[in-house]
């Protein structure tokens, strides 16, 4: 059984699936040995990484006149967070690795003239999943912890004090929320690129991927409109951004 392969190769070059399944093996095993020396890396500058994920947090409370000192409820919470954040860390800095992997494991069952893209999708990947991580904990943390904080206050009559584990947590999954949701304009970009959505079709859809983004962000995020917005709108931004690229680039 044969997996597709160049249109102008020879028969004798067609990766069979028992290939593709080795060749997924070995990838993994490379992806996870370079998360881990990002993990190993990132737990000797888990300090500096606890702080800059705390900034919003810091900047937030102190423009609102209250205390920033995050508290633990049980023992190990402190270490298990420093984990947490480490692994965050960690991926982050292996992703360019991790990115390469991914696509020339998808490269292999590609004809030549579409294995090219890659050489695109590899660092657009990993720049964007970077960006989406920075502008998540730049931009859109600040911004919701201060709606939070605010609304209880104000409506409820209660000041924030959260607690490290949980306030971390929060920060962690909404940093891979939208590391991953930044992949889009590559995903928009690869999949023009190789026939499956031709600009027209892109085009046309734009009113149905304004609905589903909205609905993709109620499900991924916290239950709340602010969060769902904040990831909503970038997000159909980089669906514009994916067909302007594959306009560019036609």
């Amino acid at each position: 059984m044969t997996i597709l392969g160049d249109k102008n190769e020879e028969p004798g070059t067609y990766m069979t699936l028992g290939g593709h399944i080795e060749d997924f093996r070995k990838r993994l095993i490379y992806i996870l040995l370079g998360i881990t020396a990002g993990v190993i890396v990132c737990l000797f500058l888990g300090g500096k990484l606890i702080y800059f994920t705390r900034r919003p947090y810091i900047s937030v409370m102190t423009e609102q006149g209250l205390e920033s000192r995050l508290q633990t409820l049980a023992p190990s919470d402190g270490f298990i967070t420093y984990v947490k954040i480490s692994l965050l860390a960690g991926f982050t800095l292996a992703s360019p690795w991790v990115f390469y992997h991914l696509w020339q494991f998808i490269a292999a069952g590609l004809y030549a003239s579409e294995r090219r893209i890659v050489n695109y999708a590899v660092p657009m990947s990993a720049l964007l999943f970077v960006s989406g991580v920075v502008f998540f904990i730049i931009i859109v943390a600040p911004f919701t912890l201060r709606f939070f904080i605010i609304f209880n206050r104000n409506m409820l009559g209660i000041d924030s004090a959260f607690t490290f584990e949980r306030y971390i947590s929060f920060i962690i999954n909404m940093m891979l929320v939208f590391g991953f949701a930044f992949q889009t304009p590559t995903a928009i970009f690869f999949l023009n690129k190789i026939g499956v959505a031709p600009l027209e079709k892109l085009a046309k859809s734009r009113k149905y991927v304004l609905f589903a983004v909205f609905i993709i962000a109620a499900i991924v995020t916290p239950p709340d409109i602010v969060s769902q917005i904040t990831l909503a709108i970038p997000l159909y931004m980089l669906f514009e951004f994916g067909i302007l690229m594959s306009y560019l680039n036609r």
